[in-house]
């Protein structure tokens, strides 16, 4: 009788091991993504309280994904400047060690934040991308102005990285049209 358990409690384990099952799954990266728009591999939050929800993915070994955006956290570094109007289209008004109205305001609450579901939101009023200046005719019919259509390019975004586990994920860089008026005829592709 008690060969019978030894040989039962082996063979069970030889059919574990052939099966695979017994083998550890482990994280192998976390990925940090959106639904909302892309231009040129950036994300853009448009529109007053605008949205844009971000999805962190946790990536296994095993080839499985899991959706861990409610237990994510988030790191936000404001790169690069807001943009003023002037009489050639947007300009950045940007100093490395600038403070001042054009400089990207702080991440946090009453800016950008992005909340346990990672919703972020648009709250300040601020334009980080600008249209292109491009000349069209030549000699003294040349024509220096912003491109209609708009060929919106950045002059500063927010780089959001997710953190799950001690895991990070690629940064994502958003840039943000949050505009009120007219001031800036529209602020970033929509």
């Amino acid at each position: 009788m008690k060969r019978t358990h030894i040989l039962v409690a082996l063979l069970g384990a030889a059919s574990l091991i052939a099966t695979g099952c017994g083998k550890s799954d482990y994280l192998e990266s976390v990925s940090l993504s959106s639904n909302g728009q892309a231009a040129g591999g950036f994300y853009n939050l448009s529109g007053v309280d605008g949205t844009l929800q971000l999805v962190v993915t946790a990536n296994y070994h095993s080839g499985k994904q899991v959706i861990v955006t409610n237990d994510a956290t988030w790191t936000v570094t404001p790169t690069g400047c807001a943009t003023t109007a002037d009489d050639y289209g947007y300009l950045c008004k940007y100093e490395p060690d600038a403070v001042g109205p054009f400089a990207l305001p702080a991440y946090g609450p009453t800016t950008v934040p992005i909340s346990t579901t990672g919703m972020m939101t648009g709250i300040v009023q601020m334009c980080t991308w600008t249209d292109a200046i491009v000349t069209t005719g030549t000699g003294s019919s040349a024509v220096t102005a912003p491109a209609s259509p708009p060929i919106w390019l950045y002059t500063g975004y927010y780089q959001v990285v997710a953190t799950y586990r001690n895991m990070t994920s690629q940064p994502v860089g958003v840039g943000v049209g949050v505009t009120a008026s007219d001031d800036f005829a529209g602020c970033g592709p929509s």
